[in-house]
């Protein structure tokens, strides 16, 4: 994809996620932490222009990264849509990639899997997560990743609130990227 391209989309992806996702006012957001604005980015990864601009950027930056990887996944739900839209744009960027999802708990029933979908032990993924803060939640479905035989290539985040999630994976040896930071929001 060419550098036009790139800024031309991520040009777009920021206008969807100011006009759906971003809401201001006062937030407890999910790492505990007060805020004065709320990334609400579902709104923006489950719309149909925004999961096909999500897929081809989160797809051309796994690329660009040189992360050879054979899926994409992370902590149910925020992480569900990017990673089906990386998989789709993947079709057209081979070789193609699979999606999985990593639940907050172990099933108790059926197969009792934690990590659903498309994952199996000695594949090599890339976490995707919405929006970061402290990287919890991207660590956490690492982890899994990684008990469960897995390896992580890198975690690709869509937003940045540059709070020090980014940091926090980087010191726990994980590559990221980030595809926005609040600064592109104007936050």
């Amino acid at each position: 994809m060419t550098t036009t391209n790139v800024i031309k989309l991520k040009n777009r992806l920021v206008e969807l996620l100011d006009t759906r996702s971003v809401r201001r006012g006062d937030f407890t957001l999910s790492s505990g932490r007060k805020s004065h604005y709320y990334i609400d980015a579902r709104r923006t990864t489950m719309a149909g222009e925004g999961l096909a601009i999500i897929g081809e950027l989160g797809i051309n930056a796994i690329r660009s990264l040189g992360w050879n990887v054979d899926a994409v996944g992370g902590m149910t739900l925020a992480a569900d849509p990017i990673a089906y839209a990386i998989a789709v744009a993947s079709r057209h960027s081979p070789p193609p990639l699979d999606a999985f999802t990593v639940r907050k708990e172990q099933k108790t029933h059926g197969t009792g899997r934690q990590i659903e979908g498309c994952f199996e032990k000695g594949m090599s993924v890339v976490i995707v997560e919405d929006t970061i803060t402290t990287g919890g939640s991207a660590a956490r479905a690492a982890e899994v990743v990684l008990a469960q035989g897995g390896t992580v290539s890198g975690v690709l985040v869509l937003v940045d609130r540059e709070e020090g999630g980014v940091e926090a994976l980087r010191a726990a040896g994980h590559a990221v990227h980030s595809l926005l930071s609040i600064k592109d929001l104007g936050l």
